[in-house]
């Protein structure tokens, strides 16, 4: 569970400082992915914004019924888990279709995708005890 929450939080809080930082446009140009001020991909990065920050919110949300003991909880986690490998998976696919690989985006992505396997496994599987 101590890992749940901490992937939560990184996640989270990481996805919400990402936009804000994509927001006021401070990333470094040597670090974006390739055409990345290119109009239609400015768009197509935008297009993961709600997602992103539906499964930042359902996230922390989750946290903190989980702190309040409210079984609601793990229905918000599986939410916010299924989300977040949606929008790795998404990414990845992407570039794996332009044929593009930069690892200081794919790395996050690859994360982003596969950790939320092992937790949706483990929430399913012990979704009848309580935690």
């Amino acid at each position: 569970m101590k890992l749940l929450k901490i992937n939560f939080l990184l996640v989270d809080i990481g996805f919400l400082l990402y936009w804000f930082i994509t927001y006021l446009k401070l990333i470094p140009d040597e670090l974006l992915f390739p055409d990345y001020r290119n109009p239609t991909l400015i768009s197509w990065n935008w297009s993961f914004f709600p997602l992103d920050f539906v499964l930042s919110l359902s996230g922390i949300a989750s946290l903190i019924l989980l702190n309040r003991k409210n079984e609601y909880w793990r229905f918000l986690a599986i939410v916010s888990l299924s989300l977040t490998h949606a929008s790795g998976l998404m990414a990845i696919s992407f570039w794996a279709i332009q044929g593009w690989f930069d690892v200081s985006w794919w790395i996050p992505n690859l994360y982003l995708m596969l950790y939320p396997i092992p937790m949706l496994i483990f929430l399913i599987r012990n979704q009848n005890k309580k935690i």
